[in-house]
This record gives C-alpha cells, sequence and structure tokens, in this order.
C-alpha cells in the first residue's frame, strides 16, 4: 500500500477494527531528526528520501527516562531516541480524493514523558468508526524541548525553552501541507489533547504563529497557564546545569552530551524537584520568551488569539487521586496529609493556611452531601489547583470569543483499586478512542466498562471536529458555556447538562484569590 508525498513515498499497512479494516501510515517523519547539530535547534523540514520509507511501524519517541509507573506493572513503553524521534502515525479509512475531518492527538506525560504509539490513543477504532483521518505526533520532551539556552548559547539557540511547541506547530503545518494525501480536508482540523497534551493544545490556542493551523481545539485535562516567564526559566536552566555537573560557562557541552548522560542528569534534576512540590511536578514548561510566546496563552486567548476557533474543554471529578490515593495503598498518617493540604494553601494564601483548610472542607462536604476524608481534600484541592480551576478560568477567558466554547465534567468512577481513585486522571482517553479493551485501559476501566458512555463521547468528539457541535444520539443538547449559567456536561453513564457544577468550590478559589491579593 503505497502513498506518494512531495518528500518521498511512503509503504503503508491495514489494520482490522472491530467495524472495518483502515489504512496505517506509522512513523512518518514530519521534520529532520533533532541531533547532532539540530539539538536544541528548531525543527527543520525533512529532506526527501529515496525510494519507499516503509511506514509500517511506529517509530521512535522523544527521549526519556522510563516511566516508573509503567516500569512497574510491566508496560511496554517504546524506544526512545533522538533519531527520527519526529514523527507522526496517520489512520485514514481510505487515502483518496474524499475530505474528512482530522483529527489531530497531542499526548500527554508531563512534558517529560509519552508518545503517539500509546494504545490508550490508537486512532485506528475512532478512524473506522466516524469515517475520519487520525493524526499522533511527537515532539521534543523534557530538557530537549524545553531547556531555556539562548541566555547561555546564543541567539542560534533563542528558542531552545520551546522547541516541544515548535515540534507540534511543525506537525500542524505537515498535516496543513500534506493530509489531504491521505483523504483528509485541511480545512478542518482538530487539535485535541490530554494532560499535558491538553495542556499543548491550550498554549497552541494562545499562540499566534498557531493561528490558522487548526479549526477546532478540545482540552482534556489541559491549562492554558502551563509557561513561565523568562527568569523563572533560566533559574530552573541553572539547576539543571548543576545536576548535570555544569556552569554557565561549560553548558556547551550540552550540545554534544551522550544522550544517556543527559537523560541521567534530568532524572536527578527532575527528582530533586519533584521533593519540593505536593501532587504533580512541573519541571519542565514552555517560556514566555517574547518570540514563541509573548505573554501567557491564557492572556492570548482572553486577547481574542484564536477567537475564531470552536473550544471544547473539561476535566475529570477526581483528577489528583493518582497522587493522594496510591494504587497499593499506604500508611500515611492524618498529620502528613494535612501538612500537605496546608502546604498547598500555603502557595496560595500567605496566611491562616490551616483556616482557610478547614473552610475547604466546609464546602466540599456540601458539594459532596458527606464530611470528606483528609486524603478527599487533598485530592479536591490539588485537581482545583492543577486543572478544575485554570479549567474555569479559560472557559472564562473565551466570554468574547466569536466561536462558541462547550464545557464538561467527566465523572464516571473507575471500580478499581476498591473505588478510591473515582474519575482519575486519564480515564477518558480510552473512552474518547474507543479503545475500552486495550490491556493499557483495562487497568484503569475494568473489564466491564460501560460502553455506551465510550460510544456517546468518541461520536461528540468527532461531530465537534466535523462542525465545531458536540452532538451525539441520546446526548442532552450540550448548551454553550456562557458567564451566567456556565453549562456544562456531566459525561457518565446518564450525561446530564448541569449549570455552574461544583459552584462552591469555584467560588472558594475566587475568594482565596481575593485575599491573596489583598
Amino acid at each position: 500500500m503505497k502513498l506518494v508525498l512531495p518528500s518521498g513515498v511512503l509503504h503503508g499497512s491495514t489494520a482490522l477494527t472491530k467495524r472495518s479494516d483502515v489504512q496505517c501510515y506509522l512513523g512518518i517523519p514530519f521534520a529532520e531528526s533533532p541531533e547532532g547539530e539540530l539539538r536544541f535547534r528548531p525543527p527543520q523540514p525533512v529532506v526527501p528520501w529515496a525510494g519507499e520509507l516503509g511506514a509500517k511501524r511506529f517509530g521512535p519517541a522523544a527521549p526519556q527516562n522510563p516511566d516508573p509507573f509503567m516500569t512497574a506493572n510491566d508496560y511496554f513503553q517504546p524506544p526512545s531516541s533522538e533519531k527520527d524521534c519526529l514523527n507522526l502515525n496517520v489512520w485514514t479509512p481510505r487515502a483518496d480524493a474524499k475530505t474528512r475531518p482530522v483529527m489531530v492527538w497531542i499526548h500527554g506525560g508531563g512534558y517529560i514523558g509519552g508518545s503517539n504509539s500509546s494504545g490508550l490513543n490508537n486512532g485506528a477504532e475512532l478512524a473506522a468508526t466516524f469515517d475520519v483521518v487520525v493524526v499522533s505526533i511527537n515532539y521534543r520532551l523534557g530538557a530537549l524541548g524545553y531547556l531555556q539556552l539562548g541566555h547561555l548559547l546564543g541567539d542560534g539557540f533563542a528558542d531552545a525553552g520551546n522547541l516541544g511547541v515548535l515540534d507540534q506547530i511543525a506537525a500542524l503545518e505537515w498535516v496543513r501541507d500534506n493530509i489531504a494525501a491521505f483523504g483528509g480536508d485541511p480545512q478542518c482540523v482538530t487539535v485535541f489533547g490530554e494532560s499535558a497534551g491538553g495542556a499543548a493544545v491550550a498554549t497552541l490556542l494562545g499562540t499566534p504563529r498557531a493561528e490558522g493551523l487548526f479549526h477546532r481545539a478540545i482540552v482534556q485535562s489541559g491549562t492554558a497557564e502551563r509557561a513561565r516567564g523568562l527568569a523563572e526559566s533560566e533559574a530552573v536552566t541553572a539547576s539543571f546545569l548543576a545536576a548535570a555537573g555544569l556552569t554557565e560557562q561549560t553548558a556547551s557541552r550540552l550540545l554534544d552530551m551522550p544522550l544517556e548522560e543527559l537523560l541521567a542528569a534530568q532524572l536527578r534534576f527532575t527528582d530533586a524537584f519533584a521533593k519540593g512540590v505536593v501532587g504533580l511536578a512541573l519541571p519542565f514548561q514552555p517560556t514566555i520568551d517574547g518570540r514563541v510566546l509573548s505573554e501567557l496563552p491564557l492572556d492570548a486567548v482572553r486577547r481574542g488569539v484564536n477567537a475564531g476557533v470552536p473550544l471544547l474543554v473539561g476535566t475529570n471529578r477526581n483528577e489528583a487521586s493518582f497522587f493522594t490515593e496510591p494504587m497499593a495503598g499506604d500508611g500515611e498518617s492524618v498529620d502528613a496529609t494535612e501538612a500537605k493540604i496546608a502546604a498547598v494553601l500555603t502557595e496560595e494564601v500567605s496566611t491562616d493556611a490551616r483556616g482557610r483548610a478547614a473552610d475547604y472542607k466546609g464546602v466540599l462536604a456540601d458539594e459532596l452531601g458527606h464530611e470528606p476524608r483528609d486524603r478527599q481534600v487533598l485530592e479536591s484541592l490539588l485537581t482545583d489547583r492543577l486543572y478544575r480551576q485554570p479549567t474555569n478560568r479559560l472557559l472564562d477567558a473565551r466570554a468574547s470569543s466569536t466561536a462558541k466554547t462547550y464545557a464538561y465534567l467527566f465523572t464516571w468512577e473507575t471500580p478499581l483499586f476498591d473505588g478510591r481513585m473515582g474519575a482519575c486522571h486519564v480515564l477518558d482517553v480510552p473512552f474518547v478512542f474507543r479503545q475500552l479493551d486495550r490491556i493499557e485501559a483495562v487497568s484503569l476501566v475494568g473489564d466491564q466498562p460501560p460502553q455506551q458512555l465510550s460510544d456517546w463521547m468518541s461520536a461528540t468528539w468527532v461531530r465537534f471536529a466535523d462542525t465545531g457541535v458536540p452532538l451525539a444520539a441520546g446526548l442532552p443538547e450540550w448548551v454553550p458555556y456562557g458567564p451566567s449559567d456556565r453549562s456544562t456536561m456531566e459525561l457518565n453513564t446518564r450525561p446530564t447538562l448541569l449549570n455552574d457544577p461544583l459552584a462552591g468550590l469555584r467560588r472558594f478559589w475566587l475568594e482565596t484569590a481575593e485575599v491573596s491579593a489583598s
């Protein structure tokens, strides 16, 4: 199965799904390998190749250290390499002249891990079931994708703190220029992602350079606030250099440091960084450098960047349970949990953190209808801080957008781990991709997940990608989000349109911000 592109001939394969067969073109390079002289440099166009390029296997992931969770559970982790890591996958019903909606997935992993080849987000079932073209991309991670170096190595490395963002833009440019050959419509492209991938989508939403490259956006458990100022990014660079045994004067050694040594230094740095964080450590983030990003993406969205792009955005009810309800359980004391609660609030309001903790517990009790356990309080606090309230701020920032914005709250709870995880982080992904029976998914959803919920969500995501309006048979009418009613679709086995869900928690954080500012 061959396909001719401007860069050369691809030789793909066919995969059989529950619905029909789909054509798969895997590991396609969208930029040159970012190695050698191209390390820490912006992505460069692919040099055309001679002969046929085999596209039957996934390409390597961007360089990263093994994921401890995946390792502990003996899950497959794809090989990673600087060579050929800037690749993407395309699943299409047929590479013909038909103009199908295109859905471009950006994977999560905290900007330090993940790949476009996870079974959770394999695009074959979506492509076959709904006659769409699905693309999944890789981008540079960790120090190789987000380490600010321009102040040390000169103008040629001025974009080093945003290479992951530039890789994503390069992949979208590749889609614009090539996707018609796969039966996709370059004028109907949706970019979607979850966790760091959701943050990447929200960042692109606030990036003027990305305007026109996508026409819809879906942010799952992401935020438009994952970016640092230049001074903070330079401080991160100093800490990384120390972990690598380097100084500002010897920073150029990073350019030819063996990859194994660089990743070992990255592991030392991330481990040290995580010790100072309650919950999710995010040592690497994009930089507001005045080049790729001129301001916080949230502020750019508020200012009207990509205001004409319809947006679907939401969170899971218990995002942070991965940090507070260890799957195997542990003996953490009540005092230790209370100390973490106080630590989270101390960063938001400098005085009376324990008093605010008591206030928060009371608000949460009202929302739950019962007195919460300490770990539930901590989970809700972290979920609010990392996901839910940033999502509320993004929704508010879109108030004057010309295109409509739709909100959701995913509340189906996994029965696994004695029910302690609730509607945890990542749980929504296999429902969207119709991959509930994948081994990676079964470890989250169990062996009897509600297929109908997956049918609703996947159909809604695709319909939104096609029309900009989330619709599916059996789903209530999805009213756009607005500041008066804050309409939000609860995604569960009985989908329900809610007005301002978890309003008490939202108001708590608004009041906390006012207290902190006073």
